[in-house]
């Protein structure tokens, strides 16, 4: 039994050292009928890593679990977590998310960062001016700013870029919560949530206003309680940023209305939603990078939104500053490459 669980260890870390070397941002470890399947993801493509048997696969998982400080004995409810781990001189953090499969067997799926990484804004976008604006509005003093976008689009890298930005270049107090911590964060004073302990994102909020934030970072929104502690939040004074689920910059403000924010606390919150994508483009030395694109609804075009959101009527964002036609031009003129 030791030596199993030796070379389970081994097995596991072994995965996450090739999934690093392999350039993956995430790893999955699916179930089939009599084996799983490992694959790599990297940005906007996924291959095909290789297979595990049920009984090594099965400790696998149960091995991660354990290091995430899940319930490993819980396999019929989705889990998260994260930990942290060192290969050579670079530390790492993965965050864990397990979900049942009809195989009465877990499915797990690994997100891999590099610990404390948080790059520059500029560094991150397909256009310069898009970096500019997301830097003006973190330097605002109050409100609420959302970003949108598909999983795997770069929101919270995204987060954590300007969070540092406001550490560093605006000496401000910044505290997170997020459910969990995705990546350790030098420059933040990361809360995680934990639901079990009394820790949710709405209780989280209201005990970290008692240690006089200047920015709080939201992981996500993803109900009335926390959208209405979020929306309480910014009016009192703090700059807050988070992710929200909706198809775009202005189904952004739709999705915090099913949430239970009034138009009217919108109006008074919002100071600016960007939604992205992460696409492949050549860069100037002519080789394949990735970088986002943002589709940023701030200044008149958001005050246009929330008179229009106001008076009940449907909002039409310029066409030219959609992502579709940032996208399409981009491909149109040879620098965006998918």
């Amino acid at each position: 039994m030791d030596q199993l669980e030796s070379t389970v260890e081994r097995k596991s870390f072994r995965l996450l050292e090739r999934a690093i070397h392999a350039g993956a941002s995430d790893l999955h470890i699916l179930p089939g009928y009599d084996e799983y399947t490992l694959l790599f993801r990297s940005h906007t493509e996924t291959v095909k890593a290789g297979r595990l048997p049920l009984l090594i696969g099965d400790r696998v998982i149960t091995f991660f679990k354990f290091l995430s400080s899940l319930d490993i004995s819980e396999k019929r409810k989705p889990q998260s977590g994260s930990f942290q781990h060192q290969f050579g001189e670079q530390f790492f953090s993965f965050r864990v998310s397990t979900l049942p499969s009809v195989y009465l067997k877990e499915s797990l799926v690994i997100r891999l960062m590099l610990r404390d990484s948080a790059i520059p804004l500029p560094s991150l976008t397909y256009n310069s001016e898009s970096a500019n604006v997301l830097q003006t509005l973190s330097s605002f003093k109050q409100g609420l700013l959302c970003f949108t976008g598909p999983t795997g689009s770069g929101k919270t890298t995204t987060l954590y870029s300007l969070t540092n930005y406001c550490v560093q270049q605006m000496k401000r107090h910044v505290i997170s919560l997020e459910d969990p911590v995705e990546n350790s964060q030098s420059h933040l004073l990361q809360i995680q949530v934990n639901e079990k302990s009394g820790v949710s994102y709405a209780a989280g909020l209201k005990a970290i206003l008692r240690h006089s934030p200047d920015v709080i970072m939201i992981g996500e929104i993803r109900d009335a309680e926390t959208a209405k502690a979020a929306v309480q939040a910014a009016l009192t004074g703090h700059l807050v940023m988070t992710t929200v689920h909706s198809k775009d910059s202005v189904g952004c403000l739709y999705r915090l209305m099913d949430l239970g924010v009034s138009a009217e606390e919108l109006n008074q919150v919002m100071i600016g939603i960007a939604a992205q994508r992460i696409v492949q483009f050549r860069n100037t030395a002519g080789r394949a990078d990735f970088a986002s694109v943002y589709e940023i609804l701030h200044g008149d075009n958001l005050s246009d939104a929330l008179a229009d959101l106001l008076a009940g009527k449907a909002y039409r964002f310029p066409e030219y500053l959609t992502l579709e036609h940032q996208i399409r031009e981009g491909i149109r003129n040879g620098t965006i490459l998918s």
